[in-house]
């Protein structure tokens, strides 16, 4: 870099070393890696944007100010041949010993906090820089040199400059300067030339200074570049239903309108003001902005990070929007900030938020709910399974279908209110699709018996159910379950109902025909028995670790684990006419064998768990050429 004094500074001072901390500071700002170097402009801006806010309150409680009349604003320009970038305001100034102070000093600065969070937690500069008040050095990422002139609002004080190569030193002198504020010229190094464009300078204002409350001009334009108005700062009762879509589309660029937001201010125990979306659908589009989950999170109107993912549980990150905190500490560094007690308030108080909007929607706007729950379903059971702290909360934004509404979805709750006098438990059963369930075997009893069972057909229901055991005083109970102790039946038929009723078979042909299957599938199996639970079924499988084994079984075959077909106990239902039949043909006959070949391949089929489906297609053509010889 140049040591040399630019010529322009007039009455300059010898040089003035930096403290020790700001020479530390200033060699990691330089000769580290940064990912994002624009932020350096953001800081400026940001500096800027304080010193409007103080000389905004000095004009209302003093009377003689320089310049009384000047607009607070912000204006950037660009030499293009230079390669220099211009950052005027019209703030409060400083005077040479104020420079002093505030540009070659600790004491203002906050930079041995800055370098103790870079040391101590290992993480990237550009990380932490605007959380130390440090900002203004973030210059030399992309300076060869920087000069600040500045003159005090002060009516007596005279303007005065201070410049700077990165180097150990700095130099103080006396300028030329009628107007009240603060110019900053950076001279850009060669790789840092990029930021000699307007477009430039248009779109970093854009990303992270478009709602500070000044006016910011670029160039000669006199139309403002920034927003300004934030509009998660104003009043809900105060914003139109447009405003708060035209803001979601200009956010995000989806196309479609959000489904609805959230916005709400909070005194306490932070100030804090938010404005939350849920958008229509999971997939937003191609030109959707969002390159990551998370919130935007403002400082005082000043965009500190883009996607900050602490601010909601991860089942949340559907959620899109923007977070201002008026008081977030930030004087530590970013992995502390997000172990802090007050942010850990904030997210809470977030998550409560959307909460309490979703349970609005499922009782007051049923039909926007399901569209939610359509979309987004998937995700409120993810926290069900991973939330062990708040997943109660959870529950009752659970949608299933039934056996007895098999198209409409119902909440837990309206499945309890439905529930016969006496039933102590609710039932579920797991399957791939709706179709295959309500073929499920282990149905009968319950339509025998008029029970109503919900339908779990979801891949993420498996996951979902290790956080959902009960509900209320209710327990959850799989209909697949061996040990299932099954309800008392609403109703008893009276007897001589079944006057059609078939002979039964006796003890002997049903522990006969229990040995054939045994004998044949061997390995296959871990038991073979006989059950009342089947009434139109012939045969079911059942889980030897009961319900817990059947979907810690479909969690493993989900997660792509080298998964095997787990030997499983065959019940039989003997008073079905194929086994009745089956039980008389001769236990060397081929047809029998094939028989309890298919018997026992439906059964996998219809538990979703058959390796090769296709390959019964031999077996069933063998049977229909059996059936036509008969």
């Amino acid at each position: 870099m140049n040591e040399t004094v630019d010529p322009k500074i007039e009455d300059a001072s010898d040089p003035i070393a930096f403290q020790t901390e700001v020479k530390q500071l200033l060699n990691i700002l330089i000769h580290s890696l940064y990912t994002e170097r624009e932020i350096f402009l953001r800081e400026l801006i940001s500096n800027a944007s304080d010193a409007l806010t103080q000389m905004r309150f000095i004009q209302q409680t003093e009377r003689e100010v320089l310049d009384p009349e000047a607009e607070l604003e912000i204006r950037l320009t660009v030499d293009a041949d230079e390669k220099t970038i211009t950052i005027s305001d019209t703030g409060v100034g400083m005077t040479r010993e104020e420079m002093r102070t505030n540009l070659g000093t600790i004491a203002q600065s906050g930079a041995r906090a800055f370098l103790n969070a870079v040391e101590a937690e290992n993480v990237a500069a550009n990380d932490v820089i605007g959380q130390f008040g440090v900002g203004f050095y973030s210059v030399f990422m992309a300076a060869e040199w920087v000069k600040v002139i500045s003159r005090s609002y002060r009516p007596d004080a005279e303007a005065a400059s201070w410049y700077a190569t990165g180097s150990d030193t700095f130099h103080l002198g006396t300028a030329e300067k009628e107007e009240r504020g603060t110019t900053i010229i950076v001279k850009l190094n060669a790789d840092a030339e990029e930021f000699a464009e307007e477009y430039r300078l248009r779109q970093i204002v854009k990303k992270h200074s478009d709602y500070v409350a000044y006016p910011i001009y670029i160039g000669d334009d006199e139309e403002q570049t920034n927003r300004q108005n934030a509009i998660w700062r104003q009043s809900p009762s105060e914003v139109k239903d447009e405003e708060y879509t035209d803001f979601y589309k200009q956010l995000t660029l989806d196309f479609q309108d959000p489904l609805t937001q959230v916005h709400f201010v909070a005194d306490a125990p932070l100030k804090i003001y938010a404005l939350l979306y849920f958008p229509a659908k999971v997939d937003q589009g191609m030109f959707a902005l969002r390159a990551d989950d998370g919130l935007k999170l403002y400082a005082r109107k000043i965009l500190i990070e883009e996607y900050t993912k602490d601010l909601l549980p991860p089942y949340y990150r559907f959620v899109q929007g923007v977070v201002d905190a008026e008081d977030l500490p930030l004087n530590v560094s970013r992995e502390n900030v997000q172990a802090n007690a007050l942010m850990t308030r904030l997210k809470k108080i977030l998550t409560n938020q959307v909460t309490r909007k979703l349970e609005m929607m499922a009782k007051k706007e049923v039909e926007k709910y399901i569209d939610f729950w359509n979309e987004f379903g998937q995700f409120i059971k993810e926290g069900v399974a991973s939330d062990e702290t708040d997943r109660e909360k959870l529950y009752p934004l659970l949608r299933f279908h039934s056996t007895m509404h098999p198209t409409e979805w119902i909440s837990l709750a309206d499945y309890i209110e439905r529930m016969g006098a006496g039933q102590e438990k609710i039932y579920y059963i797991l399957g791939d699709d709706e179709l295959s369930v309500s073929r499920s075997p282990h149905l009968d009893y319950f339509r025998a018996h008029d029970y109503e069972v919900l339908t779990m057909t979801d891949p993420v229901d498996s996951f979902m159910l290790m956080g959902l055991r009960k509900y209320q005083d209710f327990e959850l109970q799989n209909v697949a379950a061996a040990d299932l102790e099954l309800p008392v039946p609403k109703e008893t038929k009276e007897d001589g109902e079944a006057e059609d009723a078939i002979e039964p078979m006796s003890d002997d042909e049903v522990a006969a025909l229990v040995g054939r299957f045994q004998s044949q599938l061997g390995e296959r199996v871990s038991d073979v028995r006989v059950t009342e639970r089947l009434t139109s079924s012939v045969a079911r499988l059942v889980d030897v670790d009961g319900a817990l084994g059947q979907e810690m079984q479909r969690v493993y075959r989900m997660m792509d684990r080298d998964y095997r077909v787990p030997a499983k106990t065959l019940e039989l239902n003997p008073q079905h006419p194929i086994l009745m039949k089956l039980s008389e043909l001769p236990e060397d006959d081929a047809l029998s064998k094939t028989i309890i070949e298919q018997i026992y391949a439906s059964a996998l089929l219809i538990e979703g768990v058959h390796p090769d489906p296709s390959g019964m297609i031999p077996r069933i053509q063998e049977l229909m050429e059996a059936a036509l010889e008969r």
